[in-house]
């Protein structure tokens, strides 16, 4: 290929080398490249949110990235949440308070809200709030994603989990 570059980026723990355009999407990378689905593309304007992963543990919308600017990196996929086929407790507490309806935005609400509890296991209400701000969802009125967080958040710190209100 002309004018490409190799780069080595862990994704998920797994190391992957590949030849690519200087100018392919992060996003682009993940999907078409490795296969990795669970990552949307939204809008590719950054606007939506729906293609956040983490890289080097920052949250990142992966439409603004590069991929050759992920070289060396280490990037976290909405894949890489269940570990041994046991699903995350943020991707349980969305499923048992019914945090999505069409699931479009749901991969990159779930890393938002995991950057959130990796960095503040006791968030209030206000603070999950901001931190999906920069996600949208055009099916739901985000009150189950706020619940599905703070749920989570609850029992990754060992607390007992409140039964679910009916809305």
């Amino acid at each position: 290929m002309a004018n490409t570059h190799t780069i080595t980026v862990t994704v998920n723990g797994v190391k992957y080398t590949r030849e690519v355009q200087p100018r392919l999407l992060l996003v682009d990378f993940l999907r078409n490249e490795l296969g990795l689905t669970g990552t949307h593309i939204g809008c590719d304007t950054s606007n939506c949110g729906a293609c956040t992963v983490h890289v080097d543990g920052r949250s990142v919308k992966s439409c603004t990235m590069f991929a050759v600017q992920a070289d060396g990196r280490q990037v976290r996929t909405v894949e890489g949440l269940a570990r041994d086929g046991a699903l995350h407790p943020l991707q349980e507490a969305f499923h048992e308070a019914h945090a999505l309806q069409c699931g479009y935005c749901t991969p990159g609400m779930l890393m938002s809200g995991l950057f959130l509890l990796e960095h503040n296991p006791a968030p209030t209400t206000e603070e999950i709030k901001r931190a999906i701000a920069g996600n949208l969802c055009r099916c739901t009125g985000y009150l189950f994603i706020v619940e599905a967080i703070d749920r989570a958040a609850r029992r990754m710190r060992g607390e007992a989990v409140p039964e679910l209100v009916e809305h």
